[in-house]
C-alpha cells in the first residue's frame, strides 16, 4: 500500500511528506476537548498528506487511510485481520480456471450522491478504468490498476503491460461478473484494494470531464480529486472538505450508510510529519489519535494512560542494491558481504517495538509462502571482509541513500537505522558515502530510477498472498535493482500462475529460496507498528494491513 514501495505518486499539487506544522486546536473540532465532555469530532494525525481524494489515482497509505472511510471495494478484510470477507459483494466465487469472477452484491446500498449501487455501477467503474487514456495510463497514476489488471483497452506506451481485464457484465441488478484473460495471484485479493473501490456512476461522468497532465515525472491531478464535493462512494463517511492550508481532510457521517453507522459524527485527518510532534499533540489534547508511534514512546504513553494498540506483523523493511548504480554489486560476493556485514538483530532490538523480527526473506512469516529453508547470511564482519577480498573489492566505496522527513510502519526512525547500518558496513571495510534525500519526490524518484546503489525501503502488504510481496520486486527486471536473473523471475512467476492455494504456497517457498540464493538485497526486519489514542477514546480494531475503520471509534 501503500507509499510502501518505490513507485509512488508524483504530484505538483500535493506533497506526500511535509514539514512541521502547528498542532493547535482546529476550527473543525466541536463540542468538548480531548480530556472529556460530549464530542462529535474525532481528529487523527497521520505522517503525510493524502495525494488524492480519488483512491483510483493513488498508491500511498496516507491517501488510502482517508478514502477508506468513504469508499468500499467489492471485497474487504476482516476487522483486525488479513482474511478476505465480503465488502460490497456479500459472496464471490470463480470458475476453476480463475478467469471468471462472480460477485453477489449487497442490496439497498446507496452512494453519497443518492445514486443506487448495483451491478451496473460495478461495471461502470471497471470499464471506466480500463478505458483510461493519456496521463491516466502513467504507472505513477494508475499503478494499482496496472498491477492487478494490466494495461488498457488501447495502450499508448509499448512498455505498458498487456491488459488482463477482459470484461464486466451485469448479469442482473445484484450480480456482477468480471472476466480476466489469465488467472492471477493478485486475485481475488486485488478486488479488496482501495484503488479499485466503487464510485457512483454519476460521479464517474463528472470525473471523465477532467484530465490529469504530466510534465516530466510530475503529475497534476484533475481538480475533482483535489477538492471535496464531487467524489462519491458508499462508505460510512463522506468527504466534505480538504483544507490544504491547515493540512486537514474533513469527513461527515453518512446517515444512509447500509451498515453500522459511524459512532462519531465528524472525522478529521490532520498531517503532522514527525513522531515527536504527533505525540506532543496527543498529550496536549489537540488530537484524539495518531499513527506510527515511535517505539521509545509506546511504554511512556501506556504509563500515562493512553491506548496504544500494536498491529500484527505484516510488513518488510529492506536494504535494496542497485547493480546499475555500482558495478561492484554485480559480484555475488559483494552482495553477500554487505548482507553479512549488517547486524540485523541489533537493528531489531534497538529500533523496533517489541515483537519486531529479523527478516530472512522478502516477506514476513505471517504470509503464506514463507520458507524455513532459505539460505541465511548471519552477522559476521570477518566473513564480510573475506568475501570482499575474494571479489577484489577490499576498498569498496558505495553510495547509501536514506530518506528524511518521513516515518513508515516498517521504518520508524530512518536516520537512526541508517547510522547503525553505516557503522556496520564501515567495520567491514566499506566506505559509505551518505546521501540524504527528502522522501517525496526526491528519494522515491531516485530509488525507482535505480540511481541509489544502497537504499532503504519497505512494503506493507495489500492482501495475504506471497505475490503481493515478492512479485512487487522480482517478477521481472526492475530499475530499482538493476539485475536480470531468469532463475529468480521464473520462480516468482511460476508461483503466480498456480491456481491451487496449497501448490501456490509451496511454489512461493521455492521462489523465496531462489531469491535468497541470488541476494538482490538485504531483507532486514518486520515490525509491528503501534497506533495511539487519547484516554477517552474507544479505538477501532487495529489492522495488520493498516486498514483501520474509523467508523468504529467512539468516545468514552
Amino acid at each position: 500500500m501503500r507509499i510502501f514501495k518505490s513507485r509512488a505518486v508524483r504530484a505538483i499539487t500535493t506533497a506526500v511528506a511535509v514539514g512541521l506544522i502547528a498542532t493547535g486546536c482546529s476550527s473543525e473540532r466541536d463540542g468538548g476537548d480531548a480530556k472529556g465532555g460530549d464530542k462529535d469530532t474525532f481528529v487523527f494525525a497521520g505522517a503525510g498528506d493524502p495525494g488524492s481524494l480519488d483512491p483510483a489515482l493513488a498508491s500511498d497509505g496516507e491517501t488510502f487511510r482517508v478514502t477508506r472511510q468513504a469508499f468500499e471495494a467489492l471485497l474487504e478484510h476482516e476487522p483486525g485481520g488479513s482474511k478476505l470477507v465480503g465488502g460490497l459483494a456479500e459472496k464471490w466465487s470463480s470458475d476453476e480456471a480463475g478467469k471468471v469472477w462472480t460477485f453477489n452484491l449487497r442490496q439497498n446500498v446507496k452512494f453519497h450522491d443518492g445514486e443506487a449501487f448495483d451491478a451496473a455501477a460495478v461495471c461502470a467503474n471497471y470499464d471506466y478504468w480500463f478505458n483510461w487514456k493519456g496521463t491516466y495510463q502513467s504507472s505513477a497514476v494508475s499503478y494499482y490498476w496496472q498491477t492487478i489488471m494490466g494495461g488498457f483497452a488501447k495502450n499508448e506506451d509499448p512498455e505498458t503491460p498487456k491488459p488482463n481485464y477482459k470484461s464486466c457484465t451485469a448479469k442482473d441488478d445484484n450480480t456482477a461478473v468480471i472476466e480476466v484473460n489469465e488467472p492471477s495471484a493478485n486475485l481475488p485479493g486485488g478486488f479488496s484494494l482501495q484503488a479499485l473501490a466503487i464510485h457512483s456512476p454519476k460521479a464517474l461522468k463528472e470525473y471523465a470531464k477532467q484530465d490529469a497532465s504530466a510534465k516530466g515525472d510530475a503529475i497534476t491531478y484533475p481538480k475533482y480529486s483535489q477538492e471535496a464535493g464531487t467524489v462519491a462512494g458508499t462508505g460510512p463517511y463522506k468527504i466534505t472538505k480538504w483544507n490544504k492550508g491547515n493540512k486537514e481532510v474533513s469527513l461527515t457521517r453518512f446517515d444512509d450508510y447500509w451498515g453500522a453507522k459511524a459512532k462519531v459524527k465528524n472525522l478529521v485527518f490532520r498531517t503532522i510529519s514527525t513522531e515527536e510532534t504527533r505525540r506532543q499533540a496527543l498529550q496536549a489534547g489537540d488530537i484524539d489519535g495518531y499513527d506510527l508511534v515511535a517505539p521509545a514512546d509506546v511504554t511512556t504513553l501506556e504509563k500515562e494512560g493512553y491506548e496504544v494498540p500494536t498491529r500484527d506483523v505484516f510488513n518488510i523493511f529492506y536494504v535494496g542494491m542497485s547493480q546499475s548504480a555500482n558495478p561492484a554489486l554485480k559480484k555475488p560476493e559483494v552482495r553477500q558481504a554487505i548482507t553479512h556485514a549488517i547486524d540485523r538483530e541489533n537493528l531489531v532490538n534497538t529500533q523496533l517495538p517489541e515483537g519486531g523480527k529479523v527478516a530472512t526473506q522478502f516477506m514476513p512469516d505471517t504470509v503464506a509462502g514463507f520458507s524455513d529453508k532459505v539460505k541465511t547470511y548471519p552477522f559476521d564482519t570477518a566473513k564480510a571482509k573475506d568475501l570482499l577480498k575474494q571479489a577484489g573489492e577490499e576498498k569498496l566505496s558505495i553510495d547509501f541513500c536514506y530518506p528524511t522527513e518521513v516515518t513508515r510502519p516498517y521504518m520508524p526512525a530512518p536516520q537512526d537505522m541508517f547510522e547503525l547500518m553505516k557503522a556496520d558496513l564501515e567495520k567491514a571495510g566499506i566506505t559509505i558515502k551518505p546521501k540524504a534525500m527528502k522522501w517525496a519526490p526526491d528519494y522515491l524518484d531516485a530509488t525507482e530510477a535505480g540511481s541509489c546503489a544502497l537504499h532503504m525501503l519497505g512494503w506493507t502488504g495489500d492482501f495475504n498472498d506471497g505475490y503481493n510481496f515478492i512479485g512487487t520486486w522480482f517478477a521481472g527486471p526492475d530499475k530499482q535493482w538493476g539485475f536480470k536473473d531468469e532463475k529468480v523471475f521464473e520462480a516468482v512467476n511460476a508461483a503466480s500462475e498456480i491456481t491451487d492455494p496449497a501448490g501456490r504456497t509451496e511454489a512461493y517457498k521455492k521462489a523465496n529460496e531462489a531469491i535468497a540464493e541470488y541476494v538482490p538485497g538485504v531483507p532486514i526486519s518486520s515490525s509491528p507498528p503501534a497506533i495511539a489514542f487519547a484516554k477517552n477514546v474507544n479505538p477501532p480494531k487495529v489492522s495488520p494491513l493498516t486498514q483501520e475503520n474509523f467508523a468504529e471509534v467512539s468516545f468514552k
